[in-house]
């Protein structure tokens, strides 16, 4: 049996649109990250090496962040089939543990490649402050239509 999934298609996406995904970030999410990228950077594994650092205490890698940017983008809007080209991405202000992050994207742009639309969004990630941490623009191509 096929599974279906729920994709806004090049015929259906428009300047606007906007969605958004959420999650609390925890120490075994750093944690697993770190494992899988191989990024041990102390401040984000080390207590010790993180109090005398910039921020006082550790934080989480910012591209963990900007992982649920390509989350929202590949199963939210334009959901499953899409084709991520590019991100431009700013980290602002850092993620700490126990943080509720929240990505919220954009479509600000639609070009016609003629063979296929190119859609441009805006991406922002924030924290349960409102404080915005992550800024960029992501361009993607959205999945066919039938």
């Amino acid at each position: 049996m096929l599974k279906t999934y729920n994709s806004v298609t090049q015929d259906q996406i428009k300047v606007g649109q906007k969605a958004k995904k959420s999650k609390r970030v925890t120490l075994e999410d750093v944690e697993m990250f770190a494992q899988v990228t191989s990024d041990m950077n102390p401040a984000h594994m080390d207590e010790d090496y993180a109090k005398n650092s910039l921020f006082g205490k550790r934080i989480a890698h910012g591209m963990l962040g900007a992982g649920l940017i390509s989350a929202c983008l590949g199963m939210d809007l334009p959901g499953p089939g899409t084709i991520y080209l590019g991100q431009e991405v700013k980290f602002l202000h850092p993620i700490y543990f126990g943080d509720e992050i929240t990505a919220e994207i954009e479509v600000i742009n639609l070009i016609d490649k003629k063979k296929f639309i190119l859609a441009e969004l805006k991406t922002t990630v924030v924290n349960q402050h409102g404080e915005l941490l992550i800024s960029g623009t992501a361009t993607v191509i959205p999945p066919k239509g039938e």
